[in-house]
């Protein structure tokens, strides 16, 4: 028997926190459906969806004050999923409640915990400060994408696509002829490229420009982290050629951070949600640290990348389809693959230590 390709013992993104109001929100994570809501405190409360009686989706209710109101036979849930109101009856069923979820809001997400309650540390909630640091301007969306989570994580640790698949925004030849160096830990994986005296790619050089007034060849750097089970996180940014911004050595992957004070920083921030086996929840930001009380810069910029990652899009929906329809292909890995083997064994590291005996973890794909 098989089980699920993603842990439920972990943090997942399960919302922005503009988008969870004194409404009820559906969202459906790691399979599971749930209810999300802000109470009168300002505090998210998170539900099943399906209401203890019939199990219609509470979601198809209301709230009245800080309790949702089944929209079938009016039974009312308090925000720790315990009945509190049965219609024509003054006894409650002890039994009568719903699941609730730990909630947490940090770095701008509301995030969820699907698993063992008892285990829900917040401690363990990845670092994305940069989506709410005063020294950093950023804004990002949701995308929900047609295809397996670790797909998207794959896309991330690889930026060799850059060139192929963003060649008129960001990706150049250098992105592909560059050397870089994998690393790994117990929960984080980490590729480091750096690119010296190179030409900038269109947004890049934009970019300087607009910043610091600079045109002409650039050191450029790209240091993706990675933090089991599904959040990726990109320090990139060029300076003026020879400035510093790449330390002596670096393409050996040194990832120490040079002087960047004649360049433009930017910090690419990724959590990738598992919705069911074949879609997810992809929440982006992209934060600077350069012209931070221009927020036209912010709007365009969000709505560049936004384009930017809709050419990702449909590439992974795409993939998806074609592993889909050639269950049994079994794909080979190239040099540039090994960020992404590495934060493939993290997951399944994670699932491995929820996976009873004699089920085994759901491949993707077969790889030789």
């Amino acid at each position: 028997m098989k089980t699920a390709a993603f842990p439920l013992n972990a943090w997942y993104a399960a919302a922005y926190d503009v988008e969870v109001k004194h409404s009820l929100l559906p969202r459906t994570i790691c399979k599971q459906k749930l209810v999300m809501f802000r109470k009168s405190d300002g505090q998210v409360a998170v539900l099943e969806d399906a209401c203890w009686h019939r199990l219609l989706p509470l979601s198809m209710g209301r709230l009245e004050g800080d309790e949702v109101v089944c929209g079938y036979h009016g039974l009312v849930y308090n925000a720790a999923g315990r009945c509190t109101h049965m219609p024509s009856q003054e006894t409650l069923n002890p039994s009568a409640c719903v699941r609730s979820y730990p909630a947490v809001e940090k770095h701008r997400f509301v995030w969820v915990w699907p698993g063992d309650p008892a285990k829900a540390d917040p401690a363990l909630i990845p670092d994305m400060h940069w989506n709410d640091d005063a020294e950093w301007a950023g804004d990002g969306k949701l995308i929900t994408v047609k295809c397996d989570y670790r797909l998207v994580v794959d896309n991330l640790m690889d930026l060799t696509h850059e060139t192929f698949v963003h060649g008129s925004s960001i990706g150049n030849r250098a992105v592909a002829e560059s050397p870089f160096v994998a690393t790994h830990g117990d929960r984080t994986a980490t590729v480091t490229r750096w690119m010296e005296g190179v030409e900038p790619p269109p947004f890049w050089a934009s970019q300087i420009d607009h910043a610091r007034g600079y045109r002409g060849p650039v050191d450029r750097w790209q240091i993706i982290r990675f933090e089991a089970p599904c959040t990726v996180t990109i320090d990139v940014g060029v300076a003026e050629a020879g400035s510093g911004a790449v330390p002596p050595g670096g393409n050996a992957g040194d990832p120490t951070q040079g002087d960047r004070s004649r360049g433009v920083n930017g910090f690419v921030l990724n959590t990738i949600t598992p919705e069911t086996d074949g879609t997810c929840h992809y929440f982006w930001a992209f934060a600077r640290n350069y012209c931070l009380g221009e927020q036209r810069l912010t709007h365009l910029l969000r709505e560049g990348v936004a384009t930017i990652f809709r050419e990702d899009e449909l590439v992974l929906e795409a993939q998806q389809q074609a592993i889909d329809e050639r269950p049994d292909h079994i794909f080979y890995n190239l040099n540039i693959d090994a960020g992404s083997m590495w934060a493939r064994r993290l997951i399944d590291k994670m699932i491995a230590k929820e996976t009873p005996p004699g089920r085994t973890v759901v491949p993707i794909r077969q790889v030789a």
